[in-house]
């Protein structure tokens, strides 16, 4: 694997001529002047910054606070008791440091005596006064010449300028997206996806992206037989289409695309004839509802989409024992003005990566398993038109616009045959790599992450989308890169193949280059299906970095109207972050546009890819004034992070999003309220002992900055599980939905358990969160006593 090689090009684990380059935190760009070493004129300007500080502090700065946070600002109580009532969000200046006492030597301590000064006949200080102006006016000239024939200066490392990244994003416009989506839109319906993949590497290179590269991996991929699967109702012996349509040559030309990309990848194949039992959304519940009514072995479940991860629904109908699924979206579990009565789609059921070199990557020699399907159940995702057919019922919707779900009744029988076909095959699945050099960290990662299109998968146009967003901003970026300026940290930009079909693109590079991202990854910035929806922006990012994200769409959100209370959460979400959040521990932020309808509804339901409803990005955004927004948004948050002597990111908010999973009337949590007290009283003092001095110039040592970003880097580790049910995230900070704000593995454990006395799987969920809170606690312990021995040894 050659290709593979080259990914992280001046960072790669061969050890190449710039590998893991380390620079001084000091260290300048060429051509700065020595005038701009002088201790003087340093001193000067972090006093001017620090006192901005101080008045930020004092004009109420400090009022700042999660949208979705409760009641009032954190105090700083010496002691912690249990009383969750009192959990409220972390609040300091900028949102990240705590100001524990003001220094009152601080303003003197770089106060300057006044020179002494000498007498001087008439002429002597008339010579001078004319040597001056000469050198003035000099200098004048000197100035404009070095202005207009030299680069524009850039601050230099350490220093945060929110005018330059205002300077970067204000080139973003949403024209020049909406003519890169349409030249993308264009390339889709070619069967090579190799031809998409070298026109984002020949346009990433065209802008000036250092070292961009494909990394392909050859991988198992499950995709459509080119006969279609069938559903025949033994009782009239008709036969369909998963669309509903009759199993007609003449229904079959019509619509032969859509209907070979409804299938499930993955899913065993075969024939079943069964009875059909609807099992509603496949909840416990309804399972152990049906369980006492019917014999369900080798039965065909009738199951909703959605409420909870397909994986983990799929996984109890295997254990109950059921031989076949049909599987659909009930129309009024979506928007009014959503009609997918005939649409038909794909679900993958691939928890991540190439299913026969599960765990470790897909390069030449690996050991290569036999795994043509994922799951002992024959899965069919079948449109509600034809679930309306098997169920004799013409309608979902009554007369009063009420809508009805659609059910099948208790006391009827269903009998039908479902065939599944699909093929498996050895593909080549290619990612797009390229990146920007850091210039005093380079060996700390920013990835920006997109996906393209991947042949024989869904015709969607959302990877459009993503895909201009993402090459708008390497346009902004590598305009201000080329006139001189860098990043402190290193920006890499990833187009991922293979998504559909369960991240695979993602995973397998991800597995392959693990030991070097475990150390090197900053954040994940996903730019996955950015618009869903029009009428609500719907940010999704990692408790560290909410506060981050609250700031950033404050400030750029000027149409109040597209732009309501933000409600920023930590959910479970699609896309190519998978595994970074399960597997790396990387915190990470999404922007996406939602339509507020669908996200009352069930979550989960984006699961489902269609190939038909997906292509209106342009009735949904025709101005590409959305698209604009999510540019900027996600391109702030990046700059951000990536140049920011202190990493932008909340050790006091993981603590209390701790907390706020554990509130309610729960069982057996009392020793895990004790323990998430101890992380809040360590993450309190880590984020005023340790990131308040770094946010004073005159105490940032650039070995104490580096300690402090390495400790920031790797908060989220501590809480991924060894183990989690099938579909739910490692990452335990995450929730389900919004709905449930409490730990996934608990609120499925205590599910599980509620018919019986006592039960494994509970003690293990809360053994799972208990050591995870608890090494938490320990890693920020240990990193204040790491400081506090520096502090001692220095004196």
């Amino acid at each position: 694997m050659g290709e593979t090689e080259a990914t992280l090009p001046n960072m790669s684990l061969q050890g190449k001529k710039m590998a893991y380059q380390k620079v001084n935190a000091d260290q300048r760009a060429p051509g700065h002047s020595q005038y701009l070493d002088n201790d003087d004129l340093q001193a000067t300007a972090l006093d001017l910054e620090w006192d901005m500080e101080k008045e930020l502090e004092e004009s109420g700065f400090d009022q700042f606070q999660l949208d979705s946070a409760e009641n009032q600002n954190l105090g700083h109580s010496e002691t912690i008791d249990l009383d969750l009532d009192s959990i409220q969000p972390a609040t300091s200046p900028k949102g990240r440091f705590q100001r524990l006492q003001e220094e009152s030597d601080y303003i003197t301590h770089y106060t300057r005596s006044a020179p002494k000064s000498n007498r001087c006949n008439f002429c002597h200080l008339l010579k001078i006064l004319c040597i001056a102006t000469i050198l003035f006016i000099f200098g004048i000239f000197i100035g404009y010449y070095v202005h207009t024939n030299c680069p524009s200066d850039t601050p230099s490392s350490g220093t945060v300028d929110p005018q330059l990244y205002q300077e970067i994003l204000k080139t973003i416009q949403a024209e020049d997206i909406k003519k890169s989506f349409r030249n993308l839109v264009q390339l889709y319906k070619s069967e090579d996806d190799m031809e998409i993949s070298k026109k984002i590497k020949t346009q990433w290179t065209s802008l000036g992206l250092e070292d961009v590269q494909f990394v392909n991996y050859s991988v198992l991929l499950n995709l459509p037989d080119p006969s279609p699967s069938t559903v025949t109702l033994s009782s009239s012996g008709q036969c369909f289409h998963p669309n509903g349509q009759p199993c007609s040559e003449e229904a079959r030309k019509d619509s032969s695309q859509d209907l070979l990309y409804s299938y499930a990848a993955y899913s065993a194949k075969g024939i079943l004839k069964a009875e059909v039992i609807d099992v509603s959304y496949g909840m416990a519940d309804d399972l152990k509802r049906i369980r006492k009514i019917k014999n369900v072995t080798n039965q065909i479940a009738l199951l909703k989409l959605g409420k909870l991860p397909l994986l983990y629904k799929l996984s109890l109908l295997e254990k109950a024992g059921f031989g076949g699924v049909l599987l659909y979206i009930d129309p009024c579990d979506l928007p009014k003005t959503v009609n997918p009565s005939h649409d038909t789609f794909m679900v993958s059921l691939n928890p991540g990566g190439d299913p026969s070199t599960p765990g470790y990557p897909s390069v030449d020699g690996s050991f290569r398993q036999s795994r043509s399907n994922l799951t002992s159940l024959l899965v069919q995702p079948i449109s509600a038109s034809l679930v309306a057919k098997l169920i004799s019922s013409p309608k979902a919707r009554t007369k009063n616009d009420a809508c009805s779900p659609l059910e099948l009744p208790n006391n009827e029988v269903r009998v039908v045959s479902m065939q599944v076909q699909t093929v498996t095959k050895l593909k080549t699945v290619t990612n797009v790599v390229g990146y920007v050099m850091g210039l005093t960290s380079p060996d700390r990662y920013i990835i920006v992450g997109s996906h393209h299109h991947t042949a024989h998968s869904y015709n969607g146009q959302e990877w459009a989308s993503s895909t201009a967003i993402i090459t708008a901003f390497i346009r902004a970026l590598m305009s201000k890169v080329k006139r001189g300026w860098r990043p402190d940290r290193t920006i890499v930009f990833c187009s991922w193949g293979g998504t559909a079909f369960g991240n695979i693109g993602s995973y397998e590079w991800g597995e392959d280059f693990k030991k070097v991202l475990q150390k090197n990854v900053v954040a994940y910035i996903s730019i996955h299906s950015p618009l869903r929806g029009n009428s609500s922006l719907h940010p999704v990012a990692s408790p560290s970095l909410q506060q981050l994200v609250v700031e950033k769409n404050n400030f750029n959100c000027t149409r109040r109207a597209q732009c309501p209370e933000t409600n920023i959460s930590s959910i479970q979400i699609q896309g190519d972050a998978d595994y970074f959040i399960n597997h790396l521990g990387v915190p990470i932020v999404q922007f996406a546009y939602e339509d507020i309808k669908a996200l009352e509804g069930p979550s989960f339901l984006s699961e489902a890819l269609f190939s038909t409803r997906a292509t209106k990005i342009e009735e949904m955004d025709p101005s590409f004034n959305l698209h604009e927004t999510i540019t900027k948004l996600s391109g702030e948050v990046i700059l951000q992070i990536a140049n920011e002597p202190v990493l932008p990111f909340n050790a006091i908010d993981i603590a209390l999003e701790v907390q706020n999973n554990l509130k309610g009337d729960q069982p057996n949590t009392h020793q895990l309220l004790a323990m998430a007290s101890r992380l809040r009283e360590s993450a309190e003092l880590f984020q005023s002992d340790e990131m308040r001095p770094a946010n004073d110039p005159k105490e940032r040592a650039s070995n104490r900055i580096r300690m402090l970003n390495d400790i920031l880097q790797d908060m989220e580790k501590s809480f991924l599980v060894k183990q989690a049910p099938p579909g739910f995230y490692r990452n335990i900070l995450y929730h389900l939905d919004e709905k449930t704000s409490r730990f996934s593995i608990l609120v499925e454990a205590w599910e599980h358990c509620k018919p019986l006395a006592s039960n494994e799987t509970l003690q293990e969920a809360l053994s799972e969160v208990l050591n995870s809170i608890n090494s938490a606690q320990v890693y920020f312990k240990a990193g204040l006593d790491v400081f506090r021995s520096v502090l001692d040894g220095k004196n």
